[in-house]
């Protein structure tokens, strides 16, 4: 408990110390309860994490590709179709906002910010190392007369996904995935220490990128008081690229508590939307918007949602 109490104090911390991991290796790149059931299971992954623009060498100050009519399709249309890649050898720092609407019987909405730096490391000539961390910033409104609203950390989620180098057009990646007791209060986490296995495939061929993200998690220490935890979590993604970085997405969320009565286990999104990757400045950014109504769903869980967000993008420059 004291552990507990520690990473708690220490939440607020984490989101400095997280854009701090980002901001190293970008800086060595350029210079060379029912509330927490499905609070915990509300959007909180990103699979539109950057990619190198395809070798495309970095535009001299004055002559960017991007300002000029046939430069700009070219290089954002390669960048846009490596974003759906999961596993791209890519610093990125994504703001992932999601919005739950209908919660509770009062349909309330409940919010989660999602700050989810992406770190690959090399690990030789043959392996990369893809590392996400995910922090999630909460706010869960009150559900019920004389409830609480809650407004804070959640439990810091950690995932390594081992993956072989290659420009193949099939590409996959294992490893682990850890989930802390972080959360700044009760309600908006688990309590407990959990962990599990983590995989994810895709396809790319032409304008299309289509793959899915497997994995579950079980708890095996925390709170003796608190419910164990035993989450299954399923994306499938499918994308379609256009000219000028532009492209339609479509990425659910679908979760299962198998520890919950099987009428009340899942939650099975299903929508979609649209993205671009641009250039603000000199810096690379992807802006995405999509949308899902929940055709299954616990009890107290959203009816629909939407996810909106906004990633910084630091692809490394290749030599000349």
């Amino acid at each position: 408990m004291a552990l507990q109490k520690t990473l708690r104090r220490t939440g607020i911390g984490m989101v400095v110390a997280l854009v701090g991991l980002v901001a190293c290796p970008v800086a060595r790149a350029e210079s060379g309860s029912e509330r927490v059931a499905w609070a915990d299971r509300a959007p909180s992954l990103s699979l539109r994490w950057q990619a190198e623009d395809g070798g495309a060498a970095a535009p001299e100050p004055g002559n960017d590709a991007s300002d000029t009519a046939g430069g700009a399709d070219i290089d954002a249309a390669a960048l846009a179709k490596q974003t759906q890649n999961p596993i791209a050898d890519l610093i990125s720092l994504p703001f992932q906002f999601n919005v739950n609407f209908g919660v509770g019987s009062h349909d309330r909405a409940s919010a989660v910010l999602n700050i989810q730096p992406v770190i690959p490391f090399s690990l030789s000539d043959d392996w990369n190392l893809i590392t996400r961390t995910i922090l999630p910033v909460t706010y869960l409104p009150s559900l019920g007369p004389g409830g609480d609203e809650e407004f804070g950390i959640g439990d810091i989620q950690f995932t390594g996904w081992l993956s072989p180098k290659g420009d193949s057009g099939f590409m996959w990646g294992i490893g682990p995935v850890l989930r802390f007791p972080t959360a700044s209060d009760d309600s908006l986490g688990s309590e407990k220490w959990s962990a599990g296995p983590s995989f994810v495939a895709l396809l790319m061929a032409g304008p299309w990128v289509a793959g899915g993200l497997v994995q579950n998690v079980w708890s095996f220490a925390g709170d003796s008081d608190r419910s164990q935890v035993n989450e299954f979590l399923l994306q499938p993604f499918v994308n379609y690229n256009l000219e000028g970085g532009w492209y339609l997405s479509s990425s659910p969320l679908i979760t299962a508590n198998w520890d919950r009565d099987s009428s009340d286990q899942w939650l099975i999104p299903v929508g979609g939307g649209f993205g671009r990757v641009f250039k603000i400045g000199q810096q690379r950014v992807n802006v995405s918007l999509q949308s899902f109504y929940n055709v299954a769903k616990p009890s107290e869980g959203p009816d629909w949602s939407m996810r909106f967000q906004f990633q910084l993008l630091f692809p490394k420059k290749k030599n000349r």
